[in-house]
């Protein structure tokens, strides 16, 4: 299905003027509507407003270049598209600052007072460390304005915002029942966050009618985030325009905020007209943890994790991590860390002091030392990941089987699921013919 461009947005003052003016947070008026009521309706069936979005947007000071585009397929999912070239570090989206919503904001318009006894909750309770704070301050704050009803100064963009989510946070047992465990794994560590900032805001001034609403905070959950990022390491933005830019292997644009707080966004190379705009949501040599947060599979990803999770203490000890250990899907190739990490295993079992120094080998770098043990214990490392991937192309069938046989009127998650799990597939048949060849 082609897409279909619903909105063509063209600038009345050139942005590259626009970045350069002073004070240009006074030329417009960021109020909220005099009119009342009206909650945002957080049913999975409801249509996402992005037309109102765009035009609140512009009459509230967001500028964009020219041959900027919204475009959809399906009214649920959108892209930026843009209809002109543009020139490697062109700015393309101008977001001011009193449009933003920010964790410091939220502390400042709430005060510790407000804010502390749910913070000091999560912390001292250990559901959380203290980097996912700045998330909940942005959670709570999508909370408050919610509340507000069309009041709200930020109604049109709440109101654009999706309401059927497939991340982790959305799914239920029964999704994560039909997971390789790795994926399985992250998309429950999101559901268990969900509901810790859900008791967590029950110490928040909210309504009990909100309080008492799984799926409004769990709505405002995935809003927080899924549309917002971290800036500087420590603090949560949203920028309403700028959050409409999907994720990229490769990226187009990236985004940058400056001293007052204002959200810009720049071509990152020459981008011929016709062309998606993205930018990087995180790793993008590995699906599964974009999956479990964002809730679609990056199917230009290159690789996917190699399912090792019986290793995962072999794997620390050599100093890696899950985004070392791959297969990549094109071409069935298998990073060295996957060798790494089987071979230490069977020498651990085998002979400690074997193992021993081929870890001291791997820690140093000592390169010669390593492949000599590759080399004489191949055949042994060959059979484990061979019996690995057969092992797991097996579940795979039975994850998917049992997926297909859920309803997907209740169970909305299962295509991609389906999706992710193919991804898998593929990719480890592609390594089974590699090794079937060895």
């Amino acid at each position: 299905m082609s897409r279909t461009s619903i909105l063509a947005i063209s600038m009345k003052i050139p942005l590259l003027c626009l970045l350069l003016v002073t004070g240009g947070a006074e030329a417009f008026s960021f109020q909220a509507s005099t009119q009342g009521g009206g909650l945002v309706s957080v049913d999975e069936r409801t249509q996402r407003d992005v037309v109102t979005m765009n035009e609140w947007a512009l009459s509230c000071g967001v500028q964009t270049s020219e041959g900027f585009e919204l475009t959809t397929n399906d009214g649920l999912d959108y892209c930026v598209m843009t209809q002109q070239d543009l020139p490697v570090g062109s700015p393309v989206l101008y977001v001011p600052s009193e449009m933003v919503l920010s964790s410091v904001q939220a502390v400042q318009e709430f005060g510790t007072g407000t804010l502390g006894p749910a913070e000091q909750e999560l912390l001292q309770s250990g559901k959380v460390d203290a980097g996912k704070i700045p998330l909940f301050r942005i959670f709570a704050k999508i909370l408050v304005e919610y509340e507000k009803g069309q009041a709200s100064p930020w109604y049109p963009w709440l109101n654009s915002t999706p309401r059927l989510y497939n991340t982790g946070a959305s799914m239920t047992y029964a999704c994560f029942d039909c997971l390789p465990p790795y994926a399985a794994g992250l998309a429950m560590q999101e559901r268990v966050q969900s509901v810790n900032f859900q008791k967590a805001a029950k110490l928040l001034p909210l309504r009990l009618e909100t309080l008492s609403n799984v799926d409004l905070l769990k709505w405002a959950y995935n809003v927080a985030v899924t549309r917002s990022m971290e800036w500087n390491g420590a603090e949560r933005f949203i920028a309403p325009m700028a959050d409409m830019f999907n994720h990229g292997t490769e990226t187009e644009v990236e985004l940058s905020f400056d001293e007052n707080g204002n959200c810009m966004a720049y071509a990152t190379r020459d981008v011929p007209a016709g062309s998606e705009l993205r930018l990087s949501y995180g790793d993008p040599t590995n699906p599964s943890p974009l999956f479990a947060t964002y809730g679609f599979l990056d199917e230009s990803s290159p690789a996917t994790f190699c399912k090792l999770m019986h290793l995962t203490e072999e794997m620390e000890e050599l100093g890696y991590d899950f985004s070392n250990l791959l297969f990549y899907k094109d071409t069935g190739d298998i990073s060295m860390e996957v060798y790494d990490v089987i071979l230490y295993s069977i020498l651990r079992k085998n002979d400690p002091n074997l193992a021993q120094g081929f870890y001291q080998a791997v820690l140093s770098g000592d390169v010669d030392t390593k492949n000599q043990f590759h080399e004489q214990y191949f055949a042994y490392t060959k059979e484990e990941l061979q019996k690995h991937v057969d092992g797991t192309l097996r579940n795979l069938e039975k994850w998917s089987s049992q997926a297909e046989s859920y309803d997907p009127i209740t169970h909305p998650r299962v295509p991609v699921i389906l999706k992710h799990n193919s991804f898998v597939k593929e990719s480890f048949l592609r390594v089974k013919q590699n090794l079937d060849s060895m």
